[in-house]
């Protein structure tokens, strides 16, 4: 994900990814990002992802399993590394969120900041984080981002003046990846879009 304010106040590599085993081992899901992702792709007809922030590579390895392009970035190598050994067949980049254009040239349909990404970058990067991969996401396309509200992590009300400054329109939030009724809780699933592009001069 993007530069980490605290390294050691998230799972990392292999505790993080056992997390999961356990929860599925219980009978949870354990898919509800990738779920989500698949609806609001066939919504759009697109196809390609940015799993921004992607840590071990839950979400990515997900969606390529489901025959989705998917494309993970990260700053954590120790993170990065699972994903590398778990997704073989899968684009990883490490890099920070911070100058995710200087590493990442691509455009995507849809690009999802998921497993609280957005309250783990260095407090006063999350504009520039936010700006950063905006500019990834094609005209038409998706920016969805859930997170955690805390008292002393990025707010919603910042979160989404910094996006519409960035270039995308709000279109949906919900409590959950389930798209449980947002009614002011403590946690946010929130879907962004970025404009068309306009015709230039001499389309029909």
């Amino acid at each position: 994900m993007g530069t980490r304010w605290d390294a050691s106040a998230a799972p990392r590599g292999d505790d993080y990814d056992e997390r999961w085993v356990r929860l599925a081992a219980a009978g949870r899901s354990i898919h509800g990002e990738a779920d989500l992702v698949e609806l609001l792709l066939r919504e759009i007809d697109g196809s390609r992802v940015l799993d921004a922030g992607c840590g071990t590579g839950r979400v990515a390895i997900e969606l390529h399993r489901r025959g989705i392009a998917a494309t993970g970035v990260d700053a954590d190598q120790g993170m990065l590394s699972n994903a590398e050994r778990n997704g073989p067949g899968i684009r990883w980049i490490h890099a920070d969120l911070v100058d995710l254009s200087t590493h990442v040239d691509d455009v995507f349909d849809l690009a999802v900041l998921a497993g609280n990404v957005m309250i783990f970058v260095e407090p006063g990067t999350e504009r520039t984080v936010l700006e950063q991969v905006v500019a990834r996401v094609a005209p038409g396309g998706l920016l969805v981002a859930g997170f955690a509200l805390k008292p002393d992590r990025i707010q919603l009300a910042d979160y989404d003046r910094y996006v519409a400054e960035a270039g995308v329109e709000f279109i949906s939030r919900w409590a959950t990846w389930g798209r449980e009724p947002f009614d002011g809780g403590d946690y946010a699933v929130s879907v962004h879009r970025k404009p068309t592009a306009p015709p230039t001069q001499g389309d029909v």
